[in-house]
């Protein structure tokens, strides 16, 4: 499919923590020759979702733009910022400059997640205005978290490409978000492997249809 279908900015938020998010946003990286951007990480000991996506795509740092605040421990940004002594500001968010065609931003978390005493990520998604595609896991307990995402995105007014499952092909979930979630699925994947830039635009060659 063609490339210039894709919106020039896309934000990937989940339905939930630990949802394949990062590895949607390596495929869209990769296949799309975009900039990458995570506003917000939390956790630093391990290999960062933004240090995945540079070595997973193979980009120059050019194309990978530094998380706004990096936070020590993995969990929910809030509670990471205060075991930093930090306060993270929405002030502090707006779409950075990239020179490529698009940008993929990933959020951290869910859409629910707070990042301070009073703003969640779906904030600042309506901050940035700009569209979201969802990443939804395949198997069982999707169809709760899936509309409850899809009818706050809504409830904002926030535009959505569309729902990316990650996981085991399930045709009986597949069926019930299309129905259900009046909702595009763009892909459904499952194990990447290689997981390296090969790998990932094969993904997309394969499976994303916009």
């Amino acid at each position: 499919m063609s490339t210039s279908q894709w919106p020039s900015e896309i934000f990937v938020s989940g339905t939930d923590t630990g949802i394949g998010k990062t590895v949607v946003s390596a495929i869209l990286t990769k296949a799309l020759s975009a900039s990458y951007w995570k506003p917000i990480q939390a956790g630093l000991e391990e290999e960062t979702d933004t240090e995945f996506v540079q070595r997973a795509t193979g980009f120059s740092k050019q194309c990978i733009i530094p998380e706004r605040y990096r936070l020590e421990t993995p969990m929910s940004p809030h509670g990471a910022a205060q075991i930093d002594d930090i306060y993270i500001e929405m002030s502090d968010f707006e779409l950075p400059d990239y020179e490529t065609d698009h940008l993929v931003v990933e959020g951290a978390g869910g859409l629910l997640v707070p990042f301070n005493d009073d703003v969640m990520i779906i904030d600042l998604i309506e901050k940035l205005q700009i569209p979201v595609l969802l990443v939804a896991r395949s198997t069982l307990g999707t169809l709760n978290h899936t509309f409850l995402s899809l009818e706050a995105l809504r409830n904002r007014n926030i535009p959505v490409l569309g729902v990316v499952l990650n996981g085991p092909e399930h045709k009986s979930n597949r069926e019930a978000i299309q129905h259900y979630g009046d909702i595009d699925i763009i892909a459904e994947i499952d194990t990447i492997d290689p997981l390296n830039a090969s790998g990932l635009e094969e993904t997309f060659d394969l499976h994303f249809n916009l």
